[in-house]
């Protein structure tokens, strides 16, 4: 037993050793942009003799290194590429709007948030498309749950919420909601919804959002709203609205005095 039990400790006790060397080396260099220069004063052949851990888990690579602890205090100069690069902006592979649908909920997107960045505009229009595009592979996984993994979800989110899930079509919710706001658009100015000016455009989804609960247009501008606020406060912009302080490396414990 102890024969067997010997290459765990030798590894153990090697990666305690590379954690403490980090660390010194870490203090010394003070994060002064040498992180290349003290990564590579590691034993590799020292870590080599370690079993093969998941990638990055115990072995950060140095390119790792060198933003993580180079780039501090700054959330989005992460060096292209990288293998800690942050989703960068750019064409949705996703489509679940035909062109004429995307144009409109574009454009109802921008009403709901207002004067905002038009890169945050646009990752919260992807957003929504990926919610949707992906909805019917939900609802079909939600109705052939397991009567047990069924039972787990409702422990977890609560009888309504998987009800909900299981009896909702968001997709059919959206296109029914933008046929329905382009005929109350004719019926009130004469014009589909891209047609009519912006102060117009804004007045009809302010209408719509009194509607009764059961209404199409109701339940079309709910959802809208919903997965709007959900896209945008994941953008970069939205993130610092909220002035998120995560995906930050520390040299300390924020709020710590204890020297």
């Amino acid at each position: 037993m102890s024969q067997q039990k010997q290459p765990d400790a030798i590894d153990e006790v090697t990666r305690r050793q590379w954690l403490l060397m980090l660390g010194q080396l870490t203090t010394v260099a003070g994060f002064s942009g040498i992180v290349p220069d003290f990564a590579t004063a590691l034993d590799r052949s020292e870590v080599q003799q370690t079993r093969a851990f998941p990638p990055g888990l115990y072995h950060p690579s140095q390119e790792h290194l060198s933003h993580a602890f180079g780039e501090l205090g700054s959330l989005h100069r992460i060096p292209p590429g990288s293998e800690t690069d942050y989703a960068r902006p750019g064409p949705s592979p996703f489509r679940f709007f035909p062109d004429e649908e995307l144009k409109v909920v574009s454009r109802v997107v921008q009403i709901l948030l207002g004067n905002v960045d038009a890169g945050a505009l646009s990752q919260a229009v992807q957003w929504l498309d990926l919610y949707l595009y992906s909805a019917a592979g939900v609802l079909r996984a939600a109705l052939n749950l397991d009567p047990l993994h069924r039972a787990l979800a409702v422990a977890y989110y609560c009888e309504t919420a998987v009800c909900d899930l299981e009896t909702t079509d968001p997709g059919l919710v959206v296109h029914s909601g933008i046929a329905a706001l382009q005929q109350l658009s004719r019926e009130q100015y004469g014009y589909g919804f891209l047609a009519i000016d912006e102060s117009q455009q804004a007045k009809l989804v302010s209408t719509i959002s009194t509607e009764k609960p059961e209404a199409p247009l109701r339940r079309f501008y709910e959802l809208m709203r919903t997965e709007v606020i959900r896209g945008y406060y994941t953008s970069a912009e939205g993130l610092r609205d909220l002035d998120y302080k995560g995906n930050l490396y520390y040299t300390a414990c924020p709020g710590c005095e204890r020297k």
